[in-house]
């Protein structure tokens, strides 16, 4: 008898195969995307609302730069290729995005705890297992947001 865990052809013939998480985590990026896009981001000026006009932001400097490097964004005619020096500002500017991406998610974690959603609902929109792993996610963040804090006030 073959077990329908290890066998690829089993699951051909169960018609009852268990979910598979990182598709529809997969279905749900995509759809969130989209969600955003289209009721908060659907003219230039509502996606401009999260940019400085004039100064590039840490996060879009190392967007681009990667960009760039990969090929998902071309050079202007005219505009110097993409050197080490730019490669090291980049690399320079990650933990100033990394702790700004922290400072974002505790927020969020915050406002979403403060609209009512429960900690199941919040380790689901992180594809966190347990809504003891979502708790513990945002102790950490907000503790490592605590801390970046007392440093700069230093």
């Amino acid at each position: 008898m073959t077990d329908p865990m290890t066998d690829p052809m089993a699951s051909i013939s169960d018609p009852f195969p268990p979910p598979d998480a990182q598709q529809a985590r997969a279905q749900r990026v995509h759809t969130a995307l989209f969600r955003v896009a289209e009721r908060h981001a659907a003219t230039e000026e509502q996606r401009a609302r999260q940019t400085h006009p004039s100064v590039l932001g840490p996060h879009e400097a190392v967007r681009l730069v990667a960009f760039l490097m990969s090929g998902a964004a071309r050079l202007d005619e005219g505009e110097p290729e993409v050197d080490r020096a730019d490669i090291t500002a980049a690399l320079t500017l990650l933990p100033l995005v990394r702790g700004e991406l922290d400072e974002l998610e505790a927020g969020l974690l915050r406002m979403a705890r403060g609209r009512g959603m429960t900690w199941p609902e919040v380790a689901f929109g992180l594809g966190l297992g347990t809504p003891q792993a979502a708790r513990q996610r945002y102790e950490r963040l907000a503790g490592r947001v605590r801390a970046t804090d007392e440093t700069d006030q230093e």
